[in-house]
């Protein structure tokens, strides 16, 4: 598919305490004709950057060039329901170990699927992957096709954080023996850190960082506070916002701000809060069915300082918040008169917010205030 480049201008507004906040960005389709694309990686060098498409393939995007046939060396995907080749990052030596990694899901004979997560060196071509090697797999298996996660992210220190989500078992996101509603924490080669918090914990995973997480979609660090962040779905209602400390229980099922899908509580919830459990930083009553998120701290658009941006699946929105300290506030939702799916957003090394629109006929798009 040629790449689209057709700009307009859009605005979005909230409705908060009987205010209006309206704000016009700016967005251009940069390439259009993915098949559901889920997460970005930006090459140095303006090289271009990376896409994944759930259905397995992972594609190169260059300006001028428009979008590469698939590259080889991607593991072979389980491509059901909500699993499939989805996150990618580059390792923070890229440079010189031109090492990609991938998360996807695989099923096992009986068809209960996980996440796995591991990594390949892109060849200097730009066409494919070499030497995959798988790191870390979810075990045990027990999704159906729901509630996979799975976002990776490095921080400024080399450490790989991981998201696993609860596989639609949420009595599991509290079980320290398995990696389900868990946020696991690797060195940049796939080893266990020592000051992991439970390494020395008899009966628990080491990777893990923190656990009771239900179904994360987004993982970022914040570029001032130099914390992760992450961002995950609740049943219905209860999506949310957490600051990812270490060895934190963030309560799924015990605490959520959501009901069963049945519209009844949640088994095994004692409420919005419950003893010895984090409460977000923000939630929703109403789920927006949150995705990808990115911290913007670029010069280019001072306005977005101390933003954070998070994609809508449901609400088709992309959503801008604002974050002072551990405070966050939703300030408005963009791009809700495309009525797209936003899967994922980052921000470039040019300043701008690329997203990723999960449809069929998937479209990366470049935003800008207006």
């Amino acid at each position: 598919m040629s790449r689209l480049l057709q700009t307009c201008l859009l605005s979005a507004s909230l409705l908060t305490m009987g205010t209006a906040v309206a704000e016009e960005v700016t967005v251009t389709e940069l390439q259009k004709g993915l098949d559901h694309p889920w997460g970005i990686a930006f090459l140095p060098e303006e090289q271009g950057l990376l896409i994944t498409e759930r259905g397995g393939q992972l594609r190169l995007w260059q300006q001028g060039k428009g979008l590469s046939a698939p590259l080889t060396g991607v593991p072979k995907v389980w491509a059901e329901r909500q699993g499939g080749l989805l996150d990618i990052a580059l390792a923070p030596d890229f440079a010189q170990s031109r090492r990609v990694w991938l998360s996807y899901t695989e099923a096992d004979k009986e068809g209960r699927a996980g996440a796995v997560v591991g990594y390949g060196r892109l060849n200097t071509a730009h066409t494919g992957l070499e030497s995959f090697r798988v790191v870390l797999r979810q075990e045990p298996k027990l999704s159906g096709g729901a509630n996979l996660g799975s976002r990776l992210a490095f921080d400024d220190k080399g450490y790989l954080y991981i998201s696993f989500g609860d596989n639609f078992q949420a009595a599991t996101a509290q079980d320290l023996k398995t990696l389900t509603g868990k946020i696991v924490r690797l060195k940049a080669d796939g080893s266990v850190p020592e000051d992991n918090p439970f390494v020395q914990q008899k009966d628990a995973r080491p990777e893990i960082w923190t656990y009771g997480m239900r179904n994360p979609q987004g993982l970022a660090l914040n570029p001032t506070t130099r914390e992760m962040w992450e961002n995950e779905h609740g049943p219905r209602g209860g999506d949310e916002i957490n600051l990812l400390r270490k060895g934190e229980n963030y309560g799924w099922p015990l605490a959520t701000w959501g009901i069963d899908y049945g519209g009844d509580k949640v088994p095994g919830s004692q409420g919005g809060e419950a003893p010895n459990t984090v409460q977000p930083q923000l939630y929703w009553k109403v789920s927006p069915a949150l995705s990808g998120m990115a911290f913007y701290q670029s010069d280019r658009f001072p306005a977005w300082k101390n933003s954070l941006f998070i994609g809508a699946l449901k609400d088709k929105s992309l959503i801008h918040l604002t974050v002072d300290g551990e405070k966050v506030t939703e300030q408005a939702r963009l791009l809700k008169d495309r009525g797209e799916r936003i899967r994922d957003v980052r921000t470039g090394p040019d300043g701008y917010l690329y997203v990723l629109t999960d449809e069929t006929d998937g479209k990366l798009l470049r935003i800008a205030p207006k």
